[in-house]
């Protein structure tokens, strides 16, 4: 079994999500589907999808304005929640230390955190890729309790170009040793940045490449379902 997340962003309306909810119910597949929506789309599910949320508070409660609880994940029956997405990190100021304790707070409400890492283009440059993800890793996972890896280099990101399957192949290996080390090896390991249908099949071919955390291409169906359907 394959994880195949969609990540709306800030995008999407409620027509939207029941259009895409609805198609997918109809798609024979024994892969695991989560769509993380807004949080202003995550009531009203009626299709039996599993929907997830983007962000979660490291604060149980309290004068947070605009943050989400844990605990409000829980009431609206939220099973997934990413963390650590490179667009928090950048444009939010996230560390490893906040993404471990947004992560950390998941767990203790029951929630998988989808904990996301990834070099930029100037760490790449550097030839860094290796040493900064297993940084990143290591400083932003949970103490205990079940969680998800996403590994998404922040360069490929929305830009239409991927690593080589040899790249992918290389650093999931480097992740998969690094959660060995620490005993959680049976942790999955997501592929996110750029995918599409002509390279899903092929990423999720990898070792080691336990499904995809995928962005603009599972926001409309015609663009998703031909990803849920090209893997095995």
């Amino acid at each position: 079994m394959k994880f195949i997340i969609g990540n709306w962003k800030m995008n999407g309306n409620t027509e939207q999500k029941d259009v895409l909810l609805k198609s997918i119910k109809n798609v024979q597949t024994n892969n695991k589907i989560v769509i993380c929506l807004p949080f202003t789309l995550l009531h009203g599910n009626d299709f039996g999808i599993t929907i997830g949320a983007q962000d979660i508070s490291e604060h149980t409660n309290g004068a947070y304005t605009g943050d989400i609880s844990g605990q409000m994940l829980k009431d609206a029956n939220i099973k997934y929640v990413i963390v650590g997405h490179s667009e928090r990190r950048f444009y939010h100021n996230e560390t490893n230390d906040i993404v471990k304790a947004k992560a950390t707070t998941a767990v203790a409400y029951g929630i998988t955190p989808i904990i996301c890492i990834g070099e930029t283009q100037s760490e790449r440059n550097m030839g860094r890729t290796m040493s900064v993800v297993k940084k990143m890793l290591l400083e932003s996972v949970p103490d205990y309790g079940e969680y998800i890896i996403a590994y998404e280099p922040r360069w490929a990101i929305g830009s239409g170009t991927t690593p080589s399957v040899s790249e992918i192949k290389a650093i999931h290996e480097t992740i998969f040793k690094t959660l060995r080390n620490i005993n959680r090896e049976n942790t999955p390991i997501l592929y996110g940045g750029s995918v599409d249908e002509e390279n899903a099949k092929t990423i999720t071919s990898v070792a080691h490449v336990d499904g995809l955390l995928i962005g603009r291409a599972s926001l409309k169906s015609d663009t998703f379902l031909p990803i849920i359907k090209s893997i095995d």
